[in-house]
């Protein structure tokens, strides 16, 4: 339909143009896209199999969405993607507060205007990126910003008394009339502002301080809710609870290879910084399972969740701390090394919720631990596992690098040391080299500094080497060497 021709409600009527409620536009264009075999919610991972089936589902019965699940687990993002499901443009009396349809007025403008000018009536066209909103349920949301009031000043200048309705200044619901309306944490909204959304919910009217104004308002509701606001902040109503249709439950991604396409999506890089810091394979998978160690820590409240924001964050950390290095050394490309896992640590800090074990370690510790227990569970998908007792006939694959430290004594990474500098010490260890040829004999040249630096750090989280943090680096040792100086 070309709509910049069509003007008027008789220009519309002509076009042959037939209204549809919100929920049947989103339904139309779902089983459309459906049928075609193309992906409805583009950008949004590991939910194939989960969520959004039951969320289509949900679309195609017509219902209202409660999306329930802890931070970070793309609630929102899956509410702002059921846009691209609306038609591209929609017809509305031109002028009026709350999106009327001009086939089916509801408002008292609406209704007089066309009564007045009936086939000339103006119209305009709403696109869909237009028809979402949004409101983020906080205890001082009043019943007047959601569904309106009385508007003095609109009476004053209009000379009508109070008992006329046309002094009603309409809220967000009625103004989001025909479109995708997203409450945000509905248990913070107080309980009696959430019975003024029953009669929305069911029979689609509001009702204004008394007024015998019906709207029937044409919406698609979205809410979203964090499990842990149930207990610790408020609840959703019983009788509100009853008038939504589908409640889906989100979930963190399952796997590391989820985690890694979702933060490789969302990371905010310019592209100096993507060009001049290269980052191994491992590098990735082992950021990503610091936040499954989160999830699983005891140091971590497990009901507040850990958002997948922090592995976002922690990735542009890893970057930064890289791309500083590199200005300072003066050049122009360089590698990530598992010491720069250090400048994530202020991403972990400030996006996890501890639990008094955790506050007693301190939230810096807490997040070094979560480091530390990432390599030792990624260490054996690379390298031969470690067993706490071994048996005294068997020759350990790492002995000849256990042999190199006994000898050397002492060897140390500094966290500013250039390029060459760095992979000039990890060359000194031969056995790491041959370690690598053995194991690992297809990794990269740009990767096998990282895995040399690797092994060094699975080495240390099994007790094999002893690692100490020093001012300015790392500082690896023999582990029974280390124990006879530290006695000496």
């Amino acid at each position: 339909m070309d709509v910049q021709n069509i003007k008027t409600l008789g220009d519309l009527k002509k076009a042959g143009y037939e209204s549809k409620t919100i929920k049947d536009e989103l339904r139309n264009n779902l089983r459309d896209k459906i049928s075609k075999g193309e992906t409805v919610f583009e950008g949004v991972w590991g939910f194939e199999n989960t969520v959004i089936p039951e969320l289509e589902r949900a679309i195609l019965s017509r219902h209202n969405i409660n999306l329930l699940g802890l931070r970070g687990q793309a609630k929102t993002r899956l509410a702002r993607l059921m846009v691209n499901l609306l038609d591209e443009y929609i017809p509305v009396v031109e002028g009026s507060e709350i999106n009327d349809d001009p086939l089916h007025p509801i408002s008292r403008y609406a209704k007089e205007l066309i009564a007045d000018k009936d086939d000339d009536t103006p119209i305009s066209w709403l696109h869909r990126d237009e028809r979402f909103y949004e409101k983020l349920a906080t205890p001082d949301v009043t019943v007047a910003d959601l569904i309106g009031d009385i508007d003095p000043i609109k009476a004053a200048n209009l000379k009508l008394s109070y008992a006329d309705d046309r002094v009603i200044h309409y809220g967000m619901i009625p103004r989001a009339n025909r479109c995708i309306f997203v409450i945000n944490e509905l248990p913070d909204l107080q309980a009696r502002i959430q019975v003024a959304l029953f009669n929305i919910l069911q029979e689609g009217d509001i009702q204004i301080r008394g007024f015998k104004v019906r709207l029937n308002l044409d919406l698609q509701f979205v809410f979203t809710a964090n499990p842990e606001d149930y207990t610790n902040r408020g609840s959703i109503v019983t009788p509100l609870k009853d008038r939504i249709g589908s409640q889906i439950l989100t979930h963190y991604p399952e796997t590391v290879k989820i985690a890694r396409t979702i933060t490789e999506q969302e990371a905010n890089l310019d592209t100096r910084q993507s060009d001049s810091v290269y980052v191994p394979s491992l590098a990735k998978d082992l950021l990503e399972q610091i936040g499954f160690e989160a999830r699983e820590s005891e140091y971590i409240d497990y009901k507040s969740g850990v958002s997948a924001r922090m592995s976002i964050t922690a990735f542009e950390n890893l970057l930064s701390t890289a791309e500083r290095r590199a200005l300072k050394s003066g050049i122009e490309k360089t590698t990530v090394r598992l010491s720069d896992f250090m400048g994530v640590i202020p991403a972990i800090t400030g996006k996890v919720e501890l639990v008094y074990e955790g506050e007693q370690e301190g939230a810096a510790v807490v997040a070094e631990h979560l480091i530390s227990n990432a390599v030792k569970t990624v260490f054996g998908d690379y390298f031969p596992k470690i067993e706490k007792l071994e048996r005294s006939n068997e020759v350990s694959p790492y002995q000849d690098i256990f042999d190199w430290f006994f000898n050397e004594s002492t060897f140390e990474l500094p966290d500013d040391a250039t390029d060459a500098e760095y992979q000039k010490a990890l060359d000194a260890i031969i056995p790491l080299k041959q370690l690598l040829m053995k194991y690992q004999p297809d990794t990269t040249d740009a990767d096998k500094y990282f895995l040399k630096e690797f092994v060094l750090w699975g080495l240390a989280e099994y007790k094999k080497l002893s690692k100490d943090r020093y001012t300015e680096g790392y500082e690896f040792k023999d582990i029974y060497g280390s124990y006879i100086s530290k006695n000496l």
